[in-house]
Formats: structure tokens, sequence, C-alpha cells
């Protein structure tokens, strides 16, 4: 009777797990192959351990970053805070993006009343411009702390109100703001459904703060994250973190208006891209993706939508953590594309989960998104 009781009730709790809704609904999805091998640019190397750890305990999951001309660098952080660093390292709070609770920074479920501060960027105005991923686009005088908002998320685009705004960058040329939204379906807080569920719910966007009008450059993408501008703004590129591609999109030329692939099947998952300051454009990896004795995770579970509804409805969002390797990545390309080098962490000693890498006066600012310590690279050297 003891068996069979045991059964009965494991066949309940499966039916029960079944009849349970899921939260996502993926759809298939091939990656275009395994992941590239670790050789030639991709060669394993310490690079990036060469560097050491600024503000730990005081800047939680630093993500991007801007710089003024007097040497102050500006990051927003998981608890919804402005900051400005000084240029003899010194660290001023500028303000709260929502509500400055105790609680911020302690739960992601805060962030929606705390903010989230993502892609930052200074205007001609010397205004930062901020994508915080909850309020939407801001204008944040740096001396003051005032904040002005310029779109919210719920006004959105097109008739979609955004989710989950993320990458930022400001023509020089003519002050257009363009912009990501990751999902119009989940916010960041969520952002490991959206990274499961392999939707193509994002979009980039365009916002000219002198008119007050948004357009929509392109949609159905999947994860769109951060994005950067050619040195002569003839195009910018745009990291789809959840596929490890990286599209150009054309605002000059001929090809205005058109998209092409000029990364694929890459060897993680892209978060910001940035200019550096010899000429070429440096990527953050957010997760490595390597081959070992078995495929990566993700790319398992890609082409089969059942298992992902399941995982979904019993795995908790933390358990994933345990998935993510202690390794730093940063790649970089020439402005054509194509790979020139690639930095390393092997071990994470320094860092790892790379979302932004950004130079200014010499040295590098390597972004996260949860970690408590701003890791920082003096040189640049091999």
């Amino acid at each position: 009777m003891g068996r069979r009781s045991l059964l009965v009730a494991l066949l309940a709790v499966a039916v029960g797990v079944y009849l349970l809704p899921s939260p996502i609904n993926p759809k298939p999805h091939v990656l275009k192959g395994p992941p590239p091998a670790l050789e030639g640019p991709l060669a394993v190397n310490t690079r990036l351990q060469k560097g050491r750890r600024l503000f730990t305990g005081k800047l939680h999951g630093p993500e991007s970053f801007t710089a003024d001309e007097h040497g102050n660098v500006y990051t927003g952080t998981v608890d919804g805070k402005l900051w400005r660093i000084g240029p003899d390292d010194n660290l001023t709070f500028i303000t709260q993006m929502g509500q400055n609770l105790p609680e911020c920074g302690s739960s992601t479920d805060y962030e929606p009343v705390c903010g989230r501060p993502h892609g930052i960027r200074l205007d001609r105005h010397g205004q930062l411009i901020v994508a915080d991923s909850y309020f939407g686009l801001h204008s944040v005088d740096p001396k003051t702390g005032e904040k002005t908002l310029l779109l919210a998320n719920s006004e959105g685009a097109d008739g979609v109100p955004f989710a989950f705004l993320n990458g930022l960058e400001i023509s020089s040329q003519t002050g257009i703001i363009y912009f990501t939204d990751s999902s119009s379906r989940w916010g960041r807080r969520h952002v490991k459904l959206e990274v499961i569920e392999l939707n193509s719910l994002g979009r980039l966007l365009s916002y000219n703060p002198q008119s007050g009008s948004v357009t929509v450059l392109l949609d159905s993408l999947y994860m769109p994250n951060g994005i950067v501008l050619s040195p002569e703004e003839d195009f910018l590129l745009l990291a789809e973190t959840s596929i490890g591609r990286i599209l150009r999109y054309w605002l000059k030329g001929p090809k205005s208006g058109t998209k092409e692939v000029i990364m694929d099947n890459m060897i993680g998952y892209p978060d910001n891209i940035r200019l550096s300051d010899h000429g070429t454009f440096l990527v953050g990896i957010t997760t490595p993706r390597f081959r070992k004795f078995m495929p990566p995770f993700l790319d398992m579970i890609a082409p089969y939508p059942v298992v992902k509804r399941f995982l979904a409805k019993v795995v908790p969002l933390n358990w994933y953590n345990i998935l993510l390797p202690r390794y730093a990545l940063v790649l970089e390309l020439g402005l054509d594309g194509e790979l020139m080098g690639t930095l390393h962490d092997p071990e994470g000693r320094l860092t790892w989960a790379i979302s932004d890498v950004f130079q200014h006066r010499g040295r590098t600012y390597l972004g996260s998104t949860d970690l408590p310590f701003l890791p920082i690279l003096e040189g640049w050297d091999s």
C-alpha cells in the first residue's frame, strides 16, 4: 500500500506540474552552430587579471559609464542610484531614479520602485541622459541631481509600452538619442525568463529631444542590448544578447535604414559595445558560451519549447546562477566588425560577467549588472 500511495502522490504532482501554466511562451530556435574554439584571436589569456577593484561594497552593479571633459566618470547601480567618480576616485551620490528606500539593491523585487539605470551618456548640453529600465528616458543635471522625464515606459512607441529600456547612445552631430527596449514583455528583473524564452520582442528606437518624437527603427529583435555609433556616425552596432549576435544598422548612405549581421554564433552573449580610445569596438561578454563535454545549456534547450516551459515552471530564477561561470571576456572588433583580439580572466580573479568596457584618460572601466565592486585596468597592453 505504501508503494502504491507513493506512486499516486508522484502522479498527482506530475499532473499538477503539467497543468500549471508556464510564464513563458517559447518557440523552437536553433543556433547557427557550436561555439567557436578558443584559438586564434579567441585564445585564452590573462589580460583582464592585471587590474584592480574600486569601491568594493559601495558600488553594486555599475552597469554603464560616461565621462565629462573634467575627468568625472558617471555610472548607475542596481539600487537605482546615479554616481559621479571624480578624477581622484572620490565617489559622490547624484540622485535616485525612483524611491530611495533602505531595501533598494537588496532584491530585484524592489527595482520597479527604486529604479535601475542602464544606458547612460552625456548630451551636448552637459546633461546626463539615462535609460532607466522601469521609468524610461530621463535627463539628469549631474550637479544638482534634478531629473526631467523625457519619455516614460508607459508611453512607449507605436502603441506598445516599453518594458525593459537598456542600451543608449547619443549622436554628437544631431543630438538624437538612440536606445533599445530589450523586451515588450519582460522587465529587467525577469531577464532570465527573457533569455530562456528567446523571443524577438525587442526594438531599436530613436528619440528627438527637440520635437519629443520617438521612432521605431528596428523591431522583432532578440533582446537588443548595447548600441554604439561608428566614429563617422554612419552606422551603429547593436548587440542581440539572447542569440549571441551583433547587427550593423545603417544611418547614412545607400544602405540607410537597413541592417546586416556582422557577427553571429558568438563565443558568448554580448552586452554593451563601446568605442575604444584607439579606434576599435569593445564588447563586454556577460556570459561566455564555451565548448565542453556537453553543449552550452542554452544551446541544448533552445530547440525544445516543452523543456523551456517546464523549467520556467519549476526552477527558481536564482538557481540559474549556478550555471554562470566566473569567467570574464572582452572582444575587440575592428570598424568593419572583424575580431581583432580578446581579453580574458579565466578564473574570475578580477571580475566576471562584464556588461560594459569604457575607456577614459588611459583607464578602462569594466561594468557589471550585479557585482559589488568596480574593476578597472590602468593600461591596455598585452
